[in-house]
């Protein structure tokens, strides 16, 4: 059976930074891995992430996004995640469950027990084996985002500071209360150093 690492956190945090240099790193240790993200990682939940992040649709309730997230993983899990796995491939994804109980129970005060049973089980209960969760405060991870993206912000990156603070707390418990699967590593440093601390920790699982 493979490995299944997530990278998590605050917009801005450097995510898909950090899996792209983990994904070359393991490529030249001759090592099979597979990267993908959420929403998305499949053409069905690439359409459902496109209706997620659309700024248009700001009248979507609360529920609604929970559930499309849901729908949109179990997707991702049925034909990427879970064939990478048993493939023993070291499975590489950008956001998980993490990051649907942090923006959408949290973040929308949605029922915290609700969303992680709808996305247990819409992913049949696999939870990664570990996840790095680059912790960076909401005003350098906005300002972060602001400057790469302009003013081309999704849905959820328009939301009010208050709402991505709520979502940093809540990534924040998560870690404190799952330290054997989470490590919290500090965003604010160097992108090298961030890389670093993640190599020294897969080299573990390896």
């Amino acid at each position: 059976m493979g490995l299944f690492l997530t990278m998590e956190g605050p917009d801005g945090g450097g995510k898909s930074t950090q899996i792209r240099l983990l994904a070359a790193r393991l490529g030249e240790c001759g090592i099979r891995y597979c990267t993908t993200r959420e929403p998305g990682g499949t053409p069905i939940s690439d359409k459902i992430r496109a209706v997620l992040l659309d700024p248009s649709h700001g009248e979507m309730a609360p529920k609604t996004e929970a559930l499309l997230y849901a729908a949109s993983r179990a997707q991702h899990v049925a034909e990427v995640i879970r064939p990478a796995l048993a493939r023993d491939e070291i499975v590489l994804c950008d956001r998980y469950i993490d990051a649907s109980l942090a923006y959408q129970a949290t973040g929308l005060d949605l029922s915290y027990e609700y969303v992680r049973r709808l996305s247990e089980d819409a992913t049949d209960g696999l939870w990664p084996t570990r996840t790095y969760l680059i912790d960076v405060p909401v005003e350098i991870g906005i300002e972060r985002v602001c400057k790469s993206r302009g003013l081309g912000l999704d849905r959820i990156e328009q939301r009010d500071l208050t709402y991505h603070q709520r979502v940093r707390e809540q990534f924040l418990e998560i870690a404190a209360s799952q330290p054997d699967r989470v490590l919290v590593l500090d965003g604010t440093k160097s992108t090298a150093e961030v890389a670093e601390e993640i190599w020294q920790d897969v080299r573990r699982f390896l």
